[in-house]
């Protein structure tokens, strides 16, 4: 909270716009999201049980969210932020190659019988291999068919490339819904409510609902929407009052 305050507290020196951690992109941000909107009677402990979105707020993906804020605000040297880049970079290679890589039977069914998976009985995509529970990339790249294959060396020696493209790709339905479900609350986000709007300008809301929001002051319908005593048919009343 402290170092999200300080960064505040200089922008607003300097007269520029407040800096705001989505809910989707920290748990910093999950927090002071129900603090201002919920309301809290006794101490707030941050549990992960309070964030929509723990398949994205990962321990192993933390810079790769917010790294890009400390570089912007001055706190992370270029050098250091240049190394996420190629990072990156090296993550969107490995994964263009497993997506696209068919692995034939023999190549990995000695391995796999090892391991006490299921052998491959015709050829099959990296990508679908990776997703057993059981198989690692890590293992897999050493495999003499990789070493003598097109795979990208560079990307494959580096453990946390390696761990990112492995989770991402083991679980990537899951995260594919978190995502969509991400890009529906951030439609609610991108609609804005005026600062000096008058809620009670609007009839239709419930007098807890014009209470609330005229104390709170939501910046959004998605914000709106998350004020504890405010119901869906408030938000559809207010979506209506103010973008028809």
């Amino acid at each position: 909270q402290g170092i999200i305050a300080g960064i505040n507290a200089a922008l607003k020196v300097r007269g520029g716009d407040p800096f705001i951690l989505k809910r989707s992109e920290a748990y910093i941000g999950v927090l002071i999201d129900d603090l201002v909107n919920k309301g809290t009677d006794e101490p707030y402990r941050m549990f992960t049980s309070r964030a929509e979105y723990r398949l994205i707020l990962r321990q192993d993906n933390a810079d790769r969210r917010l790294m890009k804020y400390g570089h912007q605000f001055g706190l992370i040297p270029d050098d250091v932020y240049s190394s996420l880049i190629e990072k990156e970079d090296y993550i969107n290679v490995l994964k263009s190659y497993i997506y696209a890589k068919v692995v034939p039977p023999q190549a990995v069914n000695p391995y796999l019988e090892k391991i006490g998976s299921s052998p491959l009985t015709e050829s099959e995509k990296l990508s679908q291999l990776i997703k057993r529970q059981d198989v690692l990339l890590s293992n897999l790249v050493e495999l003499e068919f990789f070493k003598t294959d097109s795979l990208p060396i560079e990307a494959a020696r580096r453990k946390d490339v390696i761990q990112q493209v492995e989770i991402e790709t083991k679980y990537e339905g899951y995260i594919d819904r978190q995502i969509e479900e991400i890009d529906r609350f951030e439609r609610f986000e991108s609609m804005e409510i005026p600062e000096d709007f008058d809620f009670r300008k609007v009839k239709s809301l419930s007098t807890e609902a014009t209470e609330k929001l005229s104390k709170i002051k939501p910046r959004s319908i998605g914000q709106a929407s998350r004020i504890s005593g405010v119901s869906p048919a408030d938000i559809s009343v207010l979506m209506i009052y103010l973008h028809g």
